[in-house]
């Protein structure tokens, strides 16, 4: 029991928390080690690989700014480029109606035009048929009537001269009355 209270004695001078020297000279150097090796070699590494991260991000983030920006720009191209087209629409769809008025007015005036050469041509070839049939008529009465009068008076009245003097006088005095009667 003796023994025991001994190793009791030399435990309680012995604080658990701290370390025997020796452990704590080899602990302190094995962590000055590690330090140096993760410092030197390890940290430089990650440091880089961050660093490299970053920039990425950065780039990546400019990147697309960039993108942002020109995507803005063709956007508003687009909207110039089709508001340019709208109104150059616009304006070919006026000048196609203006042109159909216009070929309309041209063509209902030549149709005017054309109407009116019909109608004055059919009037021209009615009078110069009036005057056709009015030319035969005279010479058919003429001939009726001076075959007539011979017939009456009971000799010939062939004298061509004479007869057409007498026709025409004859048929003067009708138109006379016609265009009294009217």
């Amino acid at each position: 029991m003796i023994a025991n209270l001994v190793q009791l004695a030399a435990e309680e001078e012995q604080n658990p928390l701290l370390p025997p020297g020796p452990e704590l000279l080899v602990g302190t150097i094995a962590f000055a080690i590690v330090f140096f090796f993760f410092w030197k070699k390890l940290l430089p590494n990650i440091n880089k690989v961050l660093e490299e991260r970053r920039a990425a991000i950065e780039g990546g983030i400019e990147e697309a700014e960039a993108m942002k920006v020109e995507a803005q720009s063709v956007l508003e191209q687009y909207k110039a480029q089709l508001a340019e087209a709208r109104h150059e629409a616009a304006r070919l769809r006026q000048e196609a109606q203006e042109q159909g008025a216009a070929l309309i007015a041209e063509m209902r005036a030549e149709g005017q035009r054309q109407r009116e050469e019909i109608v004055a041509a059919g009037h021209a070839q009615i009078e110069a048929d009036r005057k056709a049939a009015a030319s035969a008529l005279r010479q058919d009465v003429g001939k009726l009537a001076t075959e007539l009068a011979g017939k009456l008076v009971g000799e010939s009245l062939e004298d061509h001269a004479r007869q057409s003097r007498v026709i025409d006088r004859f048929l003067d005095e009708l138109d006379q009355k016609a265009e009294a009667a009217r």
